[in-house]
């Protein structure tokens, strides 16, 4: 597969925060994204979950369905249990043709809690990482026997943040785990996308694109922010807005084959959806050209 682009609904409307965007209407989301000139959605709150309901939303649109979250509990049960937990919604995806599942762990995350700190995030230290990366592998093993691909969402607030966090799970997990690179969290988790993307090309199987601002980072570290909060005060933005170098990445890259999505959760009534959308898809055709991807 070539490179196609897509988008994550959070553009318009956040799951973890539903007032924001929470007036907008599953079909603006689709007909915007239409009209931006994105090829697939990957799955968010407002979507249908069946395989039939799902189908007949996208259908008058002609977008594919690129993925949908899951949220993993891997640190309290073993790959076998995720799997058997995991059925309605893998099937779901298999039914849209989606070759791709983007998980995260989210037993004891605080990426989704307003009040708490990102200092305050969970880590992993010792034979923790071994028994995490054992259960990681044993369920991307058993996904990629039906026919599905498992790429993990290294993200803020959760054990797989920073660059020794990404580290230290891809040394612990087999080949059939692979690495959702995404720019905004790897950045801001104080890693190199770049780094990341050379490192790990061979594992690199879907990438997620949002920008950085920088003074809200700052800002956001010194005060010791929450997540939401860091979201809510803007620090994500598109490509092309913030001071991420997305042509190094893309070098990084070559013969990457697959899905770049855009996904920058900002407060809709600040950073109007359409607009914002709009620019980061021009931004991100622009740098996958000068990157030599497109």
């Amino acid at each position: 597969m070539a490179i196609r682009i897509g988008a994550n609904p959070i553009c318009w409307a956040n799951d973890d925060m539903p007032e924001l965007g929470g007036e907008t209407t599953l079909e603006t989301i689709l007909s915007e994204a239409k009209q931006v000139g994105f090829e697939g959605m990957e799955l968010g709150k407002k979507f249908p979950r069946t395989p039939e309901a799902l189908t007949a939303a996208l259908a008058p649109y002609g977008l594919a369905c690129i993925s949908g979250w899951y949220s993993a509990k891997l640190l309290t049960r073993d790959g076998d249990a995720e799997f058997a937990a995991m059925q309605k919604h893998l099937g779901l995806l298999k039914s849209q043709g989606s070759e791709v599942m983007v998980l995260c762990e989210t037993s004891n995350t605080v990426q989704g809690e307003i009040e708490t700190p990102l200092s305050r995030r969970p880590k992993l230290v010792g034979d923790g990482w071994k028994t995490f990366g054992a259960r990681m592998t044993r369920l991307a093993d058993l996904m990629r026997a039906q026919g599905m691909r498992l790429v993990y969402h290294h993200h803020m607030g959760s054990v797989v943040q920073s660059a020794e966090d990404i580290d230290a799970f891809m040394a612990h997990t087999g080949p059939s785990v692979e690495l959702l690179l995404d720019t905004g969290h790897a950045v801001w988790g104080g890693d190199d996308p770049a780094r990341l993307a050379s490192r790990y090309r061979d594992r690199v199987g879907h990438v997620h694109t949002k920008d950085i601002r920088s003074a809200v980072r700052a800002q956001s570290e010194a005060e010791d922010w929450s997540f939401l909060k860091s979201v809510l005060n803007g620090i994500y933005t598109v490509p092309g807005d913030g001071t991420i170098d997305f042509v190094s990445i893309f070098r990084a890259l070559p013969g990457y084959a697959g899905w770049v999505v855009l996904e920058a959760e900002q407060d809709p009534a600040k950073a109007n959806p359409l607009q914002y959308a709009t620019m980061g898809y021009a931004n991100l055709r622009t740098y996958l050209r000068e990157g030599g991807l497109l």
